[in-house]
Formats: structure tokens, sequence, C-alpha cells
């Protein structure tokens, strides 16, 4: 009897809320192509080599990068000209969601996501209007941190202002400085709009339209 008793009990718990943690330029917009002309347009001004600075770019923050690629020039000017490429890139550039983001964001509760970016939120938001995705209640963006990715402390903000154990959260990131910043944080990670596998990625889906059904099954309590 009191087996049964007890089974009950546990079986009466509500169960715990999962949350989904998003990183959004190559996970959930295709923005390659604006952060590419963006650092071009950058480089050219200080008369540098594009690939090479976008090389840079890729793995590292803004002022990280002038230092690497321009260490004889004003990071503080260097970091203006480019916030002023990328918001007039948000105003004139033509951006899309990748395959399945609309859905993916409109099939999960309100509460139980957000963004987590190295971009700036106006930036995000600007992206999303111009898309027609739903934004969150909360980004967790540059600002919000003094480390940013692969540091953990992203998430782990995301995690803390959601009210949520990290155990409880999913990460999905396309970047390997992403992936190491969600598994730092103790959360699940798993891998999106990549051909090869992110080293240390709990899953790997090719494109973002593989995934959703799995992140809402995952939000909604699955395995």
């Amino acid at each position: 009897m009191s087996n049964d008793t007890s089974h009950s009990t546990r079986s009466a718990q509500p169960a715990r809320t999962r949350y989904v943690l998003f990183d959004v330029d190559g996970t959930l917009i295709d923005a390659v192509s604006n952060q590419r002309r963006v650092w071009a347009t950058w480089a050219h001004r200080y008369e540098l080599d594009p690939d090479e600075v976008y090389r840079v770019a890729l793995r590292t923050r803004p002022l990280e990068t002038f230092a690497q690629v321009a260490p004889d020039q004003d990071p503080h000017a260097c970091l203006a000209a480019l916030h002023e490429l990328e918001d007039e890139d948000v105003r004139s550039g033509v951006y899309a969601a990748f395959d399945g983001a609309a859905e993916l964001l409109h099939g999960l509760p309100p509460e139980s996501w957000a963004l987590v970016t190295s971009n700036y939120e106006h930036r995000v938001r600007g992206r999303f209007l111009r898309t027609g995705l739903p934004v969150p209640g909360l980004i967790v963006d540059a600002a919000a941190v003094e480390e940013g990715k692969p540091s953990p402390v992203p998430y782990l903000q995301a995690a803390t202002r959601l009210g949520a154990d990290p155990a409880d959260c999913l990460v999905v990131e396309d970047a390997p400085s992403g992936v190491l910043s969600g598994l730092r944080a103790g959360m699940t990670v798993w891998n999106v709009n990549t051909e090869v596998a992110v080293a240390g990625a709990h899953r790997h889906f090719a494109g973002l339209r593989e995934a959703v059904a799995h992140v809402l099954d995952f939000a909604a309590g699955g395995s």
C-alpha cells in the first residue's frame, strides 16, 4: 500500500519546465553574407585584407579582432565604424530566417525560450522584424555580459533570468564558440546548420528544419 501511495505522489508531481536558448546569427537567421559584407566594407576603410579580417572576426569579439588585424588603430573608432555599418545593414540588408525557424519559435511556450547572442539587442529585434520571427521576452546580448562566448556567462545569465536550472536548458547553436559556451554552462547542446558536427555537441542536425520536432519534444518534456 505504501509503495502505491509513494508512486501516486511521485506521479502527481508537476513536470519540470524545460527551456530552450537559441543563438541567432547562423542558427535562426542566415546572416553570413551580411556579416561578410559588413566586415569587407570595414576592412576596405582601413586598407586591410577583407578575407583575413573576416577569418579573424569569425572566432573573436570585435575588440579582439581589431587588436589582431589593426593594432595601430584606435579600437573605439574601429568599433564605432563597425557599429555604423552593422546598423545600416539592419536597415537595408536582405535577411532570411532558416527553414523551420518560424514554426519552431511559434511552437514553443512564450516564457520557455530566449535568445543568447553576441550581437546587440536592437539589431536582433530589427532582424526579427524583417524576417517575421516572434521576439521572446528575454534577449541576452553583448551588452548584457562582460564575458562573451565561449565563456559560459551568457548562457548562465539567461538561465538565471528565466529562473531555470541549467540542467533543464537546451542550447541550440551553430558555432564552436557557442557550443563550448553551452557545454561549460552545464546545459544540453545541439548543433545545427553545419555539415560536420561541432566537437562536444550532444546532437547534430545538418539543418535547423531537421531539429524542429526534436526541439519541440525536448521542450514538452521528452527524452
